[in-house]
């Protein structure tokens, strides 16, 4: 049984790319894999490996310049989630697009699992799930607004749009695992919204201490990792991804006419052109011959490999 550790931490690093190599080189020695982001804001991302591999990479990180504060949430998995471990440089960590937002300054409070259940039931409570829409799809909590955002950068224009709907009320937000949210309560109260609460560890830690019976979580959590989809207790759920959309599938969905394996499911049939699904088609042939990836594909990852090699030199 593999330990899935995912974490963030806001922090101000003023030289990520010094940082790149040295933590790529402690978790690739202890055979660990997934996606670390680092950016000027700080550190993001979800990794998996044995428990000692787990517990270096954490202690590294948590010797980082400000980082003795670090959280994580911990989950379980039968096998490997991740193809490989990769350490990025990136502008912002969770992308939201406004220069002007900064969670170390001031979120919106923090609202523990066994406490929000409470919060979301009450009558002035509006309770708004930051995540994108492919997300929302397989599960979200009992009453809860849907901006039906593509992308993390829409929630600021979606919310000024729509801001008074919500005037009046106090103002609950949720995400996976409680980064999106550090930004948006933050956001929120740039605003001039006075009343805004947040889930504490997010969907992740409610679905982890609150029993099932008492949940008002509906469907499955989306993860960015091979299991997909984890339900209540962090079991893994039944979702597979569309390798032509990257959205998440239930065993009904490939059943559907329109799915076929790695080229489309019933939700991105006419998304792409003849000349896309023939190379999607020549992708999965090579998959199903065992080959990891496509020749363009191949080449970004040696590019990537590379790159690596080099911070790891230069660290």
């Amino acid at each position: 049984m593999l330990i899935v550790a995912a974490l963030y931490h806001f922090t101000p690093f003023p030289d990520p790319r010094a940082l790149q190599g040295p933590l790529a080189r402690i978790a690739c020695g202890h055979g660990v894999r997934g996606t670390l982001l680092l950016a000027p804001e700080g550190i993001n991302g979800t990794i998996a490996g044995t428990r000692d591999g787990i517990d270096a990479v954490l202690a590294h990180i948590r010797a980082l310049p400000g980082c003795a504060g670090l959280a994580w949430k911990e989950s379980t998995a039968e096998t490997m989630p991740f193809g490989r471990m990769k350490v990025r440089l990136k502008r912002e960590i969770v992308t939201m697009g406004q220069p002007d937002v900064d969670p170390t300054a001031a979120v919106g409070r923090y609202v523990a699992p066994a406490d929000w259940n409470a919060l979301i039931s009450a009558p002035d409570v509006a309770v708004i799930d930051t995540r994108n829409d492919y997300e929302v799809q397989i599960g979200t909590f009992a009453g809860a607004v849907d901006p039906g955002t593509r992308s993390f950068r829409d929630f600021p224009a979606w919310w000024r749009a729509n801001a008074e709907r919500f005037q009046g009320k106090r103002i609950a937000m949720f995400c996976t695992g409680g980064i999106r949210c550090e930004k948006s309560t933050n956001f929120l109260l740039g605003e001039g919204v006075a009343d805004v609460f947040h889930l504490q560890g997010g969907i992740l830690k409610y679905l982890e201490d609150v029993p099932e019976e008492d949940s008002l979580w509906q469907g499955e959590c989306f993860v960015f990792d091979k299991r997909v989809s984890l339900g209540h207790g962090l079991r893994q759920g039944p979702h597979v991804l569309c390798h032509a959309c990257r959205r998440p599938l239930t065993p009904e969905d490939r059943s559907r006419p329109e799915y076929e394996d790695g080229v489309s499911c019933h939700r991105c049939l006419g998304e792409y052109s003849d000349a896309d699904r023939a190379r999607f088609r020549e992708r999965q042939r090579q998959a199903d011959r065992g080959e990891c990836f496509s020749q363009p594909d191949q080449a970004a990852h040696q590019a990537e490999d590379r790159n690596m090699m080099l911070a790891f030199k230069s660290s």
